[in-house]
């Protein structure tokens, strides 16, 4: 099965996401480190081209990992692929309806509450060398947040050890793959969980 975590910069998604993938013992796609392979960095691209070239060319990067990519996979979204317009590519709107339908997309989120999410998000952004500063920080977060948190996919809070994060993912995709091998299929997933899939969660 493909399992999709999606969620701000800063939730997580690639510590979390490659143990996960460690833990299922299936492949890790990073899509920033796909685009970077593919057109470069992306502070550089976008200062360059704009954020909606930027937009575009991730969506046909993503589209290129799910061609590429091993159907047991754990993928971990630039932090604003849920939040793009719905026009910025011909494909966004299948896609985005196909990511947070599946039974296998998780949004990966600090806290659930917005404050303790804002203070969580920027402290984390900060520390890393791309950081824009703690106030446009807090303004991306605020202005995603209600995005995140609306999306139909199950929230997962981050703010805790990693391998505590990890256990209740692989709980959960466990039991959306025996839902599949007892024929109960689980809702909107748009790739089937055989239940070799269900042998291979911890």
């Amino acid at each position: 099965m493909k399992i999709t975590l999606v969620g701000p910069g800063g939730a997580g998604k690639t510590t979390i996401g490659a143990l996960l993938a460690a833990r299922l013992d299936v492949p890790f796609v990073d899509l920033d480190r796909s685009f970077g392979s593919r057109a470069g960095d992306i502070s550089e691209f976008i200062d360059r081209f704009g954020y909606d070239a930027y937009a575009r060319e991730n969506v046909d990067t993503y589209r290129a990992v799910l061609h590429a990519a091993d159907r047991r996979s754990v993928v971990a979204l630039s932090s604003g692929f849920m939040t793009h317009r719905w026009s910025v590519h011909p494909e966004y709107a299948r896609l985005h309806r196909c990511i947070e339908r599946s039974s296998t997309t998780f949004v990966l989120i600090p806290s659930l509450d917005r404050e303790v999410c804002v203070a969580e998000i920027v402290r984390r952004q900060l520390g890393r060398p791309f950081a824009r500063s703690a106030a446009r920080e807090a303004a991306v977060i605020r202005e995603r947040f209600p995005i995140y948190v609306g999306l139909r996919a199950r929230k997962i809070e981050t703010m805790r050890a990693p391998s505590s994060v990890v256990d209740e993912l692989c709980a959960a995709i466990k039991s959306v793959a025996q839902s599949f091998s007892l024929n109960v299929p689980a809702q909107h997933d748009h790739r089937p969980v055989s239940a070799d899939d269900t042998a291979r969660i911890p």
